[in-house]
Parts: structure tokens; sequence; C-alpha cells
């Protein structure tokens, strides 16, 4: 026998206890689960029953259940159980401690025994795991029963929310393989601010300036960007410009934006029922928005044919609408919408829905997230008009990435001005807003030369 061998049959020696005991525990949490679920039953989801109340009588009903227990526990695993089927019982179980972490922005559950959470922006393993594939499943039908949804095999794809209104999205077999599937985006209890933003290095205190003027003076604005690049948060903190005395609109698939205005109506989209029926879409909302009197309309996000009216409501006295579109760069998004106004069945040619695009929008602002996991604003650029068939950008402000990347592997850059005053700079004038001339000063960026 080779010395490696001799090796791995020491430590599956030293293993094999830790595991078997495990294993043994996993066994008790089963049974005891269920039968706390059998004793308490109705009991769990009386409403009248206050929370503390609850988890009180749920805390001492575990306690006689693992009491009449055969097995020899010792105090830390006694605790350890208790702990665990209470999450289950009254939370979501191993997610409930990255639920409160406010470090971890976003769960991802690929197996029951393979967790990852992203954690300033980068993606960790946990050590965390369910019991097996019914477990999650039991956490899963829980998160969409609360919101009045279901998942089987007829409907086995959901997006859903938490109480506190964090984003779900769960997807079961057939359609996934090997397996349930449970994305968790989490919802900010206090949302970020333009302070938190400018501290974060995602702007500048003279971008957050100028992009305050943009709203106030009712500029149609275009956030867009990747996946997880924090297109929302951004859309959040411009609407939170929007003056207090206008009556505001939003439109999303899930709740999410957080205004603090005091005259705000919130619309949210609903899918289909069981029989293929009932569904409201985001082009409905749309159209319904528009005969509620709305000052601003805010759309989270225009993925589909909801672009054309989108786009119409701007250019029919809907000034100051804003929206994200997700796209690799500020080209891309005017590539997006023209795409997405395809989508709504409307045979326009494409300068017609160019020239739509063009007059329409007046400043697109594009953040992605770097590899260094930080969400940072890249483009500001404004939408001047057509030159033939080309709708002709600007941009005004650009991320110096020449600065290079710190000794934590950070980057150093943030956002300067391309010294180019925008066209819509006299409309804020007329309006009253006025802008130091020192935002659009010129400042270096090195895109492979000077500019």
């Amino acid at each position: 026998m080779s010395l490696q061998q001799r090796l791995n049959e020491v430590r599956a020696a030293e293993e094999t206890p830790e595991i078997s005991r495990r294993s043994v525990l996993d066994d008790i949490n089963r049974r005891i689960h269920q039968r706390l679920i059998e004793l308490l039953g109705p009991e769990l989801y009386d409403r009248s029953t206050s929370s503390d109340e609850l988890k009180a009588k749920v805390e001492q009903k575990l306690k006689e259940l693992i009491s009449r227990e055969q097995t020899q526990l010792s105090p830390a695993e006694k605790s350890r159980l208790i702990d665990e089927i209470t999450n289950d019982v009254l939370g979501y179980g191993p997610l409930d401690q990255f639920l409160r972490n406010p470090e971890i922005t976003e769960i991802m559950v690929n197996a029951p025994d393979v967790i990852y959470v992203e954690r300033f922006g980068k993606l960790e393993a946990t050590t965390e795991k369910f019991l097996d594939e019914d477990h999650l499943r039991r956490i899963i039908d829980k998160i969409v029963a609360q919101v009045g949804r279901r998942i089987d095999e007829s409907v086995p794809m959901v997006d859903a929310r938490l109480q506190d209104g964090s984003r779900v999205n769960a997807i079961i077999p057939p359609l996934a393989i090997g397996g349930p599937k449970l994305t968790i985006r989490k919802f900010a209890a206090d949302p970020f601010k333009v302070e938190d933003l400018i501290s974060f290095g995602t702007m500048t205190p003279k971008v957050a300036m100028f992009l305050e003027a943009c709203v106030r003076g009712r500029l149609n604005v275009i956030v867009c960007g990747g996946t997880g690049s924090g297109k929302t948060t951004t859309l959040n903190v411009l609407s939170s410009f929007i003056p207090s005395d206008e009556r505001i609109v939003t439109i999303e698939d899930a709740v999410e934006l957080q205004l603090r205005q005091d005259h705000v109506i919130q619309l949210e989209s609903r899918p289909a029922n069981i029989e293929g029926k009932g569904e409201v879409a985001i082009r409905d909302l749309v159209r319904n928005a528009l005969r509620m009197r709305p000052d601003r309309i805010v759309v989270g996000e225009v993925r589909g044919g909801e672009a054309l009216d989108m786009l119409q409501a701007m250019n029919t006295g809907h000034d100051g609408s804003i929206s994200t579109v997700h796209a690799n760069s500020p080209r891309d998004a005017l590539s997006r919408l023209e795409t997405m106004v395809l989508m709504s069945g409307m045979e326009l040619p494409i300068r017609a829905i160019r020239e739509q695009v063009s007059s329409a929008v007046d400043l697109i602002v594009h953040q992605a997230r770097l590899r260094d996991g930080t969400r940072r604003i890249t483009h500001i650029t404004e939408i001047q008009g057509m030159e033939g068939d080309i709708i002709t950008l600007q941009d005004l402000f650009l991320f110096d990435f020449s600065a290079g990347l710190d000794e934590n592997g950070k980057f150093r850059g943030k956002m300067k001005s391309t010294g180019i005053r925008p066209k819509f700079a006299q409309k804020l004038q007329d309006l009253g807003i006025s802008l130091p001339q020192e935002i659009f000063q010129f400042e270096y960026i090195d895109r492979g030369m000077a500019l």
C-alpha cells in the first residue's frame, strides 16, 4: 500500500465520525420537524398570533420533543437543532443567516448542498446546506405561497418577493436539471442615497450634481447596464431627485423602488394564472399609467413591446420619465430599444423607430460591475439627434480606466468630463436650473490617445 493510500485511509477514519454524527442529527431534524408541523398545524399560520408569541411557542414545543429523543444529545447539539428547525418553520432555513447579513447582496442555491452568496460584488461558496431536495422544495413552496403563487410541474418557474421585498426566482424540474434552483436578490431595508453612491465610487459629486439637474429639468433618462450592475439602485437614486410636489407612477415586474416622495403610485405586473389567464403585462400598466395623470413615469425595466408605449409617452408630454434597459453600452441600449419596439407587433420602419428614440430620450447613463466587484457609472451620454439614418451620441462623462488598480486590486479611476457642454444645457438654463461651468471643464481620459 502506498503512503498516499494510507494517508487517505487515516483522513477518512478521522472524518467518518463527524459525518456519521451529522447524518444522525439530520435524521432527528427531519423527524422532529415533521412532528412539530403535525402538533401545531394551523397555529403556525394564525395571523392573530404575534411573531414573538409564535416563536416562543415553537421553541417550547421543540424543547419538549427533543427531550423525548432517545439519542444522547449535547447541549450544543440541542441548541443547534432548535435554531435550525425554528428557522425552517418560521423563516427560510439555512438562508436566514444570509438574509440577515447586510454584507450579502445575493443568494444562489444551485443544489441542496451547494449555496453561493455575493459579498462586496464577489461570489463565494458557503458551507451551509439544506437537508435534502425536499427540504429545499419546502422553503421554495413557502416563499411563493406567501405571495399567492404556486410552483409545480405545470408552473415550474416563478418570480416572487419575500416580505422585505427581496426578489426571488425559483425554477424546478423538469426545466431545472439536477433539482430545484433558487436565486434571491436582497432588498435593502434602508435604500442607498446619492451620498452612498458617491462614497462607493459609483459616481462623483460632480456627476451627482449634473444628474440631479437633468432629473429636475425633466429630461428623459435611460439607465443601462448588465445584470447585477446596479441599475435599479441608480434608478432609485435618480428618482429621489424628482421634486416632492409631482405625482409619480412607478411600474415594475416586482416592486423594488423605494421612493420617499409623498405622491407615489406603485404598480406591479401580474403573470398568468394556472389556466394561462389574468396576465397583466408591463405594457398594460404603462398604458394605464397614462390615464392616471402622472407628472413622471418610472419604469423599473423595459424589456419588451412596452418600449414603444414608453417612447410615445415621452414624446407626448410626459417629460422626465426614467427607466432601465439591459445593454452593454449606450449604443447597445439604442439597438435594444429598436428591437423591443419591433416586439410590440407594430411594423414600423427602422428610421421611424430611430426618430422616435432620438426625440424621446435625452440622456443614457451606463453602469457596469467591474472585475474588482465594484459597480461604477462608466458613461453618461447625450442623444443629440439624427444624422441621416444614424442616431448621434456624445459622451459627456466617461470612466477613466487609465488610472489602473490600487494595492487591493480596486480601480483607482473615476468619472471625468470630456469637456463637451450638452445641447440641453440651454433648456436647463431656461428652466432656471444653472450648472457651474466647471462641471464641463475638460479632463483627460485615456482612450489610447489624448482627446
